[in-house]
């Protein structure tokens, strides 16, 4: 998210320094790159669902304003949502009555057509037209494109006119060995914001944790895949994501208990449920198991808009972060020129605090 940002203000002419001590390394190191705004829809996130549409029809010019943005592994691609039994099944059919018209059913005839190794205990098959991305190499573009914009280092606290007054217009941000001094402040930066000082209201953040897991598909059974695929397995969820590199990635578990390594129990699930859907995955050879936290709020919506004068929080995007990045970048734009884009309004960034506090900005 910060990456985005951050190349979002240059392109916009603004003189930027993105400060972090690792970039790329935490929640955007793990993710699978769904761009995938109807499969992830949920009937009582209506706002967030609307973010993420817009978000994915602005991903083709975001990617092409970045340099190397090309290699950056976007697909148009189908996801099919496959269930395993009764419940699994309903609970697609549940999905697409929220979005007639974007969910097409098919048979397991033609889904097998398109995906030949798709396993017998298929019930049900759905198909969306999304998209996808890898969001390492997307990262590594988005790092090169800054250069020497990066500082390696970690802010500790935001500095305001008035030090005794955090709703004071911020003027930079003090780091491990000095200080910073900006006309805007943007916080991006994950779980860390919570801890970082001088907010003007607390950031509440939760970690929630996941495995995922990249197996490498041998040459006799590529292509593995064509689509991506969302499976219910009797109630637990998986997905498989092909990869032109002749990998394919398979997620991801959700836990907010047991610590940030990775828990045996949760690849086990993984690679349980992704035999059950494509039973060629037992052949696969395992190249890595990672877990990361996803920063996730209390509502899991993120806090997306102006805090203080000079001061934007850009965090808590939970398991949406790279596919709200083109449209976090663009907001953030917008509100550093003075303008306030209507979409971002349900994710205020007090909108957890005791007494939100009115903000006029000039």
């Amino acid at each position: 998210m910060g990456l985005s940002i951050a190349w979002g203000l240059v392109r916009a002419g603004r003189d930027v320094r993105l400060v972090d001590p690792a970039p790329a390394t935490g929640a955007t190191y793990a993710a699978a790159g769904m761009i995938t705004p109807v499969s992830e829809h949920r009937p009582t996130e209506r706002a967030l669902h609307a973010l993420a549409q817009e978000s994915a029809a602005d991903y083709p010019a975001f990617l092409e304003a970045i340099p190397g943005g090309g290699g950056c592994g976007f697909e148009a691609a189908s996801t099919l949502l496959v269930a395993v039994d009764d419940a699994d099944r309903h609970a697609i059919d549940e999905l697409a009555a929220l979005r007639p018209g974007e969910v097409e059913s098919l048979t397991l005839r033609e889904a097998r057509r398109l995906e030949p190794l798709l396993g017998p205990r298929a019930t049900a098959v759905r198909r969306v037209q999304e998209h996808r991305v890898d969001p390492r190499n997307l990262a590594a573009a988005l790092l090169a494109a800054l250069g020497d914009r990066v500082v390696r280092g970690a802010v500790r606290s935001i500095l305001h006119e008035d030090p005794n007054d955090p709703m004071s217009p911020a003027i930079g941000v003090r780091i491990d060995d000095g200080v910073i001094t900006a006309r805007e402040v943007i916080v991006a930066s994950g779980l860390d914001a919570a801890r970082v000082e001088g907010m003007p209201f607390p950031v509440t953040l939760r970690p929630v944790h996941g495995d995922i897991l990249r197996l490498r598909v041998p040459g006799r059974l590529w292509p593995l895949l064509n689509c991506t695929l969302r499976a219910r397995v009797h109630g637990s969820s998986v997905y498989l994501l092909p990869r032109a590199d002749g990998t394919v990635v398979v997620g991801a578990t959700q836990r907010e208990h047991g610590g940030a390594s990775v828990s045996a129990g949760g690849v086990y699930e993984l690679l349980r449920d992704a035999t059950a859907v494509v039973p060629a995955v037992a052949e696969l050879e395992l190249l890595e198991a990672t877990a990361r936290a996803r920063p996730t709020t209390l509502d899991n919506a993120p806090l997306l808009g102006r805090a203080a004068p000079g001061l934007i929080i850009a965090t808590g995007f939970g398991r949406h972060g790279v596919m709200l990045a083109p449209i976090a970048a663009a907001s953030v734009a917008a509100l550093v020129d003075g303008v306030a884009p209507p979409h971002i309004a349900p994710f205020r960034p007090d909108r957890f605090a005791a007494s939100p506090v009115p903000l006029e900005v000039s």
